[in-house]
């Protein structure tokens, strides 16, 4: 089969895509990955071959001309719908989640590639295109050339979840007010190659999911029926890796991570936790602290504690072995990456949905939260204090890794994929009709 990964410019989400593809093309299909341009040495770095289509989307860029959305201000996103709460889930705030939603991220990351992944797609003719959830362009390019879709999760399924909702509450309404801008906007870019909107093209023919069942989110039957699922083993890649020297010895005393992810140095233009604060609150400790930081960010410190262990960039899936504890962002690579690990994790998390998986994770007892926004050196401490001297946190967590060890490999998933696509093909009408 030829199978087209596709995902706008965002390096996180098409990283965690990698070891299905590198599956999917020892399987023997052929594997593309479809992007705008300023991910594509990310993409060959990683092996597989890439298809830069259109341009590059502008919206960190937009974010800091007209600061749409500030984290710092905001404990949880717009588009942050899971149905926790039922006085959030009006047709008036449903409404208004969209109308932030489709045009500031939406058409922002989707609109520059439209055209050519689908010009693309019509060309090379793939059997199936795997695309990340806000990757609209993904199924629009996926039915106009008659390709099986499926969406690849790198989240919590908030965005399923939502749209499950805003169906049920948009049926409710008089037939004059029912407007549906993410299916307008659909809609109006699918007619240009001759398709006409369908369900399926918000949530996919199917979802490759890697989150294990003990952090899933609930059933709620109020949002509608669940897609069909597809579990897969997460296998963590952080890109280039080379394992330095220190790492090759086993530490001499507890080894505690502090990684804080790329997402806010990169485009929010500073951490959203007090770095100096923290590893202050920690100086006394005797463990060894790990500090993944930018050189940037390594130079505006004004002290480091002789525990403190700077270094620019080190390949997560090797180090988090060898720690006692992580403290991190939440964000879902080094999150998931931590889980594989079987290490215990503080969560300082602030984005989409980082918050509720970083409390899932503490009911089930393989961690510990708490926001950002109330992150200080003094909490921290007791945090991890915590986590290194109650054995229960590393024994859930452990647990956690082997209900993940559990789940079906990416070979294993590649070998049915063909099944996969034979079961959805029917379903998919000729290209143009």
């Amino acid at each position: 089969m030829r199978i087209l990964f596709a995902t706008y410019a965002e390096k996180s989400h098409f990283l965690v895509m990698v070891p299905l593809a590198w599956a999917l093309q020892a399987e023997g299909h052929e594997v593309r990955v479809a992007s705008q341009p300023n991910l594509t040495d990310v993409i060959t770095r990683s092996g597989l071959t890439a298809v830069p289509v259109g341009r590059d989307h502008g919206l960190w860029r937009a974010n800091r001309a007209f600061g749409f959305f500030d984290p710092r201000k905001q404990t949880l996103p717009f588009f942050d719908v899971v149905g926790d709460d039922p006085e959030r889930l009006t047709w008036d705030h449903l409404k208004q989640g969209y109308v932030q939603f489709v045009p500031w991220w939406c058409r922002m990351v989707n609109e520059p590639m439209i055209e050519g992944l689908t010009e693309f797609c019509q060309k090379w003719e793939p059997d199936l295109v795997i695309w990340e959830p806000v990757t609209y362009a993904g199924p629009i390019a996926a039915k106009a050339c008659g390709a099986v879709h499926a969406r690849f999760m790198w989240s919590l399924d908030l965005f399923g979840r939502m749209r499950g909702h805003y169906l049920r509450v948009k049926a409710e309404q008089p037939p004059d007010d029912r407007e549906d801008m993410l299916q307008t906007w659909i809609t109006a870019h699918s007619r240009r190659f001759g398709v006409e909107f369908s369900e399926e093209m918000t949530t996919g023919q199917f979802t490759i999911d890697y989150t294990p069942p003990s952090l899933e989110l609930p059933p709620d039957p109020a949002s509608g029926p669940e897609p069909h699922r597809v579990p897969l083993r997460f296998i963590p890649y952080n890109d280039r890796a080379v394992i330095p020297p220190w790492l090759r010895a086993a530490p001499e005393r507890p080894r505690v991570c502090l990684t804080l992810g790329t997402t806010s140095v990169e485009n929010l233009d500073g951490y959203l936790v007090p770095v100096q604060d923290i590893l202050d609150g920690l100086a006394d400790l005797d463990v060894e602290i790990v500090a993944t930081l930018p050189e940037n960010h390594q130079a505006e410190l004004e002290r480091v504690p002789d525990n403190v262990r700077l270094v620019s960039f080190v390949p997560l899936h090797a180090l988090l072995p060898t720690c006692s504890a992580v403290i991190d962002h939440g964000g879902s690579g080094t999150f998931f990456t931590t889980l594989a690990s079987g290490a215990p994790q503080l969560v300082l998390p602030n984005l989409f949905d980082e918050p509720l998986r970083a409390r899932y994770l503490a009911e089930q007892g393989a961690g510990l939260t708490m926001h950002s926004s109330e992150a200080t050196g003094a909490g921290v401490r007791q945090a991890l204090l915590r986590l290194l001297e109650e054995p229960s946190f590393a024994e859930e967590s452990r647990r956690i890794r082997d209900e993940m060890n559990a789940m079906p490999t990416p070979a294993e998933v590649a070998a049915r994929m063909g099944d996969l696509v034979d079961t959805y093909r029917a379903a998919v009408p000729a290209a143009g009709h």
